[in-house]
C-alpha cells in the first residue's frame, strides 16, 4: 500500500553506499548495542519525538533484524540461564501467530509455551507478551495475568497514527517496533528495542552477537534514510506530503470499503473500535488496523476454506488461539489487489 507514497517521494529517499563504506563489524563500540549506527538511532529517536508514541529519553535502542529477532533476544534476556525448569511464555487470544511458532521452534530450555494470558494460573515468573494495537484484531491490550513475577514485553509495531490514535507516549520495560510497519519496508528486516533496564538491554545485544554477530549497517542506514523523509514529511516546513496523513486517509478509506463490502455482503462480520483522541493529529477516531479480524457467520464453520474456494487468501483463526470460524486479512496490499479483494 505504501509503495506509490514512496515512488512519489523520488529522490528524497535514495542512498549511496560506496563499496569501502560500512565494512567493519562495528557502528560505535562506545555504545551498549555497539552495531547500531547512530544515524539510525538519532532518526529513531526524533521521529518518536514528533509523533509521541513512546518515551525515548534515558532509555536504551537496541537495533535488530526485524522485530522478530527482537523478540527472541527479549525472550533471551528476561529468561534465567540458571533456572530449574523453562519460565512460562503467554499471550491472550488472539495472539499474534508468530509468538507461539518462534517459542516452540529451538525447544528452548529458557522458555516455554504457555498459551492464553488469561487462564495461566502459575504461581511461578512468567513472560508475557502485550501486542497493542493488537494482531490480528487491532484492540488495544494490557497486561493480563498482573502478578508478581512477571515480565512484561510491549509489541508496539502498529502504535502509529496512520491506524489508532496516539493517546500518550507508550512507557514500558521492553518496547518494540519495526520499520516494516511504520512505513512499508518489510524488506529492510529492520526493526528497534525501546528498554530501560541497562541489563536487559546488554543481554539483548549479547543475544543479536551471538545470533547474527549485528545487524546489516546498510539496512541501518537506508531506514535512517527512511525515517528521515517521514519526519520531515512532517515538519511545518516540509516540502512533502505528510506521511502519517497521507496514509491515515489511504487506510481509513480502506477500512470503509470493507465495512461496506461486509454489511452487503451479510456473511461476515468485524469488529467495532471505540474512537479515541489522537495527540499527534488532533482528531477523534476509531483504530484502522493493518489487518481485518473477518468472522464468518451461520452455517460457514472454516472462514479461511469458504474464502479460499473463492480465490481470496486469508490466515485461519486457528494460528492465533481462535476458532476456524475466524480469519486475518491483510489491509495493506496494493491499490490493485485489495479492490479486487472488496469486489
Amino acid at each position: 500500500m505504501y509503495e506509490r507514497y514512496w515512488q512519489q517521494a523520488g529522490d528524497k529517499t535514495s542512498l549511496l553506499i560506496s563499496g569501502w563504506h560500512s565494512m567493519s563489524y562495528f557502528s560505535d563500540i562506545k555504545n551498549l548495542c555497539w552495531f547500531l549506527e547512530p544515524q539510525f538511532a538519532k532518526e529513531v529517536i526524533r521521529l518518536h519525538d514528533i509523533v509521541g508514541n513512546a518515551v525515548t529519553k534515558d532509555r536504551h535502542i537496541v537495533v535488530g533484524t526485524g522485530s522478530t529477532q527482537l523478540f527472541q533476544a527479549a525472550l533471551y534476556a528476561l529468561s534465567s540461564p540458571g533456572g530449574t525448569k523453562p519460565i512460562s511464555v503467554v499471550s491472550s487470544t488472539p495472539y499474534y501467530s508468530f509468538y507461539r511458532q518462534v517459542v516452540e521452534y529451538l525447544k528452548s530450555g529458557l522458555y516455554t509455551w504457555a498459551g492464553d494470558a488469561a487462564i495461566f494460573d502459575k504461581d511461578e515468573p512468567y513472560i508475557e507478551l502485550i501486542t497493542s494495537p493488537n494482531n490480528p484484531d487491532g484492540f488495544m491490550r494490557q497486561p493480563i495475568v498482573n502478578r508478581s513475577g512477571g515480565m512484561l514485553i510491549h509489541d508496539f509495531a502498529y502504535y502509529w497514527p496512520q491506524y489508532t490514535p496516539i493517546t500518550s507516549p507508550a512507557d514500558h520495560e521492553i518496547m518494540l517496533f519495526t520499520v516494516s510497519k511504520t512505513t512499508g519496508h518489510a524488506g529492510m528486516r529492520i526493526g528497534w528495542a525501546i528498554v530501560k533496564d541497562k541489563e536487559v538491554a546488554k543481554r539483548m545485544t549479547k543475544f543479536i552477537e551471538l545470533n547474527s554477530i549485528g545487524v546489516s549497517k546498510d539496512s541501518q542506514l537506508r531506514a535512517a534514510k527512511i525515517l528521515q523523509a517521514v519526519s520531515d514529511s512532517c515538519e511545518p516546513a516540509g516540502d512533502s506530503r505528510n506521511f502519517f496523513e497521507t496514509s491515515y486517509h489511504h487506510v481509513a478509506h480502506r477500512w470503509q470499503q470493507l465495512r461496506k463490502a461486509v454489511e452487503e455482503s451479510r456473511l461476515f462480520s468485524t469488529p467495532e473500535f471505540p474512537a479515541a483522541f489522537c495527540n499527534y493529529t488532533g482528531r477523534l477516531f476509531s483504530t484502522q488496523p493493518a489487518f481485518a479480524w473477518l468472522k464468518c457467520k451461520d452455517e460457514i464453520e472454516n472462514c479461511e476454506d469458504f474464502l479460499r474456494s473463492h480465490k481470496i487468501l486469508t490466515r485461519s483463526g486457528k494460528h492465533f488461539g481462535m476458532s476456524l470460524k475466524f480469519v486475518r486479512i491483510s489491509m495493506l496490499d496494493r491499490d490493485s489487489n485489495f479492490d479486487l479483494f472488496i469486489k
